[in-house]
């Protein structure tokens, strides 16, 4: 078969193939035109899912009617001054988006330049149809009708119009959260779906499009390095999510989804959250243009870095030195649905003296009986208790965060006062973290301190797990776990971690090689020894059921103030909530 050349419609529909894949995609380039044209208001509205139809109105600068006329032709941009592409700061550039559209649904096109008549031109799956003057305020106004109703090939692999409409709307959930100075309206089938004011700080932007409850469980992030800046908004570890939807990245204020940044996150958060959860993190990249390429992709929803470890190690940094300042915050609400629990006794009503029929006559003999019929019978034991002498005067409320402790219930649970509440801490799950943190602290400054077993002990495994031991030797043995081989399928074990004291030589052996068969080959040499210290640490901590003093409870208490990550233990989940006296007075009526 000779070349020949394609004609013009065709050639639109490839180009719309890489651009356009479905209404979110059609979406996603026509707000970022508005953005690029200084639009202070944005006004989206969709029908089934931007299926049936997708319009953007905005404030911006506007088009006349030539420059409309040239915006439909393909490679014609008002976005790229000169040939030096690298050097981009709009959203888009490569002049394709909307003969793109164009070409496969009806295409209104409304714009009006301030001073100026506007002007109307409508192009119907590639050919103009009409033109003309149109009536509307300074901006534009883009409708696209009937997505693919004419390409029937790619208009049956649309999802449906709940899925599309998801898309669409995580779309305008991005773009608005780069631009907080922009204010944003989303409505769908006649029922407004989100709406943001303008201006709004980051946090208060990211939080009111996300949850709001990450204003209070979230710290803020700012690092600069190398001329490159980090700011954001970082979730809690105890504020997560079991899906991944919720982290949003930005480089130079474009919406990316990079495989880099996603696994920075991750690392930034090991060992603060269990494996099948996600933080929420909004993370703000900026960096000179010849360090970034944004054209990549199509749709440019995908970057390459010009040194990409050292962006790595930029995330990772920030993000923890972040949540180090946090300390010992956590999301310190118990959960609505427990609280919800809390109920009040309903107490029968009881006849009282004067609830006699009339005429009878009360005697003597019946009112010792009636009295002592009113009081309460106690056929259960009273609950057990504890008392310790009072060695010293109690500690103050208002110099600890977490209050001082009251008592212990379940063996399980510190009871704690604090100036704002009652505070609940998991004796175990805190002192996880705690030892844990104390290992990280030991081996940065050099190696963990061993305690020898008396008599060496021999721990039974099967010979893969014995091999893998066997090849991390060396760095357990920083940790301060001594192993060796005993043959084909068993590991002597001659000292543990000091930190540990005495534990379950057996279980963390066990529990290590089956660490390492999750997490060898994939995770950094430090990442491994996160994962490897955060097991030893669990074997380490106060278990559950075990009494504490009030003394240990209070040192605890104080050592979790002081300790970064207390928050939460290395699984992830909160070491302590709080009950605000308003949640306690709410409880028994009195709010």
């Amino acid at each position: 078969m000779s070349i020949r050349r394609l004609p013009e419609h065709l050639v639109n529909r490839i180009a719309a193939g890489e651009v356009v894949e479905r209404p979110a995609s059609a979406l996603k380039e026509l707000v970022e035109n508005a953005i690029d044209a200084g639009a202070t208001r944005i006004a989206v509205k969709l029908a089934s899912g931007g299926i049936d139809l997708v319009e953007v109105v905005d404030d911006g600068c506007g088009m006349t009617a030539a420059d409309m006329a040239l915006a439909l032709e393909r490679h014609a941009t008002s976005k790229l001054p000169d040939e030096a592409i690298e050097n981009v700061v709009t959203l888009g550039f490569r002049g394709e988006a909307l003969p793109s559209i164009a070409s496969v649904a009806r295409l209104t096109l409304e714009s009006r330049v301030r001073g100026a008549d506007g002007w109307r031109r409508v192009v119907d799956n590639g050919a103009v149809t009409e033109e003309g003057p149109a009536a509307l305020p300074p901006g534009t106004r883009v409708r696209v009708e009937g997505l693919f109703d004419r390409v029937p090939a790619r208009r049956k692999f649309l999802r449906s119009p709940r899925a599309e409409y998801g898309a669409s709307l995580d779309v305008v959930r991005r773009l608005a959260m780069a631009r907080p100075d922009i204010a944003f309206s989303v409505e769908h089938d006649g029922r407004r779906a989100l709406s943001t004011n303008a201006p709004e700080d980051r946090p208060g932007r990211v939080a009111a499009l996300t949850d709001r409850a990450l204003i209070e469980n979230s710290v803020a992030i700012d690092l600069e390095r190398e001329g490159v800046r980090l700011g954001g908004v970082a979730g809690l570890p105890t504020f997560n999510r079991g899906v991944a939807d919720h982290q949003y990245l930005f480089v130079n204020g474009r919406p990316v989804k990079d495989r880099l940044l996603a696994g920075a996150v991750r690392g930034a958060y090991a060992e603060m959250l269990a494996r099948d959860r996600h933080p929420v993190v909004a993370l703000f990249l900026d960096l000179p243009a010849d360090m970034v390429d944004v054209n990549v992709h199509p749709a440019k929803t995908e970057v390459r870095f010009r040194e990409p470890q050292m962006i790595r190690g930029l995330i990772v940094s920030g993000l923890r030195r972040a949540l180090d300042e946090a300390g010992h915050r956590s999301a310190q609400r118990p959960d609505e649905a427990a609280l919800a629990a809390w109920r009040p006794e309903p107490i029968a009503p009881t006849p009282t003296l004067w609830d006699e029929p009339q005429g009878d006559t009360l005697t003597m003999s019946r009112l010792p009986s009636a009295v002592f019929e009113r009081r309460p019978s106690f056929s259960a034991p009273p609950p057990l208790a504890r008392a310790e002498p009072a060695w010293a005067p109690p500690p103050d409320t208002v110099a600890h965060p977490l209050g001082v402790a009251r008592g212990q219930v379940a063996k399980t649970y510190i009871v704690a006062e604090a100036e704002d509440g009652l505070v609940l801490v998991d004796q175990h799950a805190a002192h996880e973290r705690l030892v844990l943190e104390r290992m990280r602290a030991a081996l940065a400054g050099g190696k963990v301190a061993a305690q020898a077993l008396l008599l060496p002990e021999v721990v039974e495994l099967d010979e893969p797990a014995c091999d893998r031991l066997e090849a991390r030797i060396g760095e357990l043995a920083e940790l301060g776990l001594d192993l060796e081989r005993f043959g084909p399928r068993a590991m002597l074990v001659r000292s543990t971690p000091a930190l540990l004291g005495q534990g379950d030589v057996t279980g963390l052996v066990t529990d290590l090689a089956d660490e390492l068969a999750a997490f060898d080959e994939a995770l950094s040499l430090k990442e491994r020894l996160d994962h490897v210290a955060s097991t030893m640490a669990c074997h380490g901590s106060v278990r559950a059921g075990r009494v504490l003093s009030v003394a240990e409870m209070n040192a605890l208490l104080r050592e979790m103030e002081v300790t970064p990550h207390s928050g939460q233990c290395n699984h992830g989940r909160p070491t302590w909530v709080k009950l605000a006296h308003g949640d306690i007075e709410k409880l028994f009526g009195r709010k």
